[in-house]
Formats: structure tokens, C-alpha cells, sequence
């Protein structure tokens, strides 16, 4: 019984995310995470502490 219990609420999760991707506007997802660390990328690089170069180690 453990098996039909833990896969119904799979199931069901899965049959109403498709519904809502194919009936509603939903953003990328992969999209909006490559921006956010482009964006990510940028603060860092632009805000970083210059290296020391006595710190050869």
C-alpha cells in the first residue's frame, strides 16, 4: 500500500504541472537562472578585492 500511496501524490503532482504549463504563461525557467548568475557573475568580478601579489602562496 506504501508504493499506490507514495505514487498517487506523484502522479498527481505531475498531471497538474503539466496542466498549468500548457494553460498558463509560465517563465523559463532555465532562462531566468542563466540570468541570475550572468548577473551574479558580474557583481562578483566587479566588486572583488584586487589579489596581493605577496600572496604567492
Amino acid at each position: 500500500m506504501g508504493f499506490i500511496k507514495g505514487s498517487f501524490s506523484f502522479i498527481v503532482g505531475t498531471a497538474f504541472g503539466v496542466y498549468v504549463a500548457q494553460n498558463y504563461k509560465m517563465p523559463n525557467v532555465k532562462k531566468l537562472a542563466s540570468t541570475a548568475l550572468s548577473m551574479a557573475n558580474h557583481v562578483e568580478h566587479t566588486y572583488r578585492k584586487p589579489k596581493n601579489k605577496d600572496d604567492d602562496s
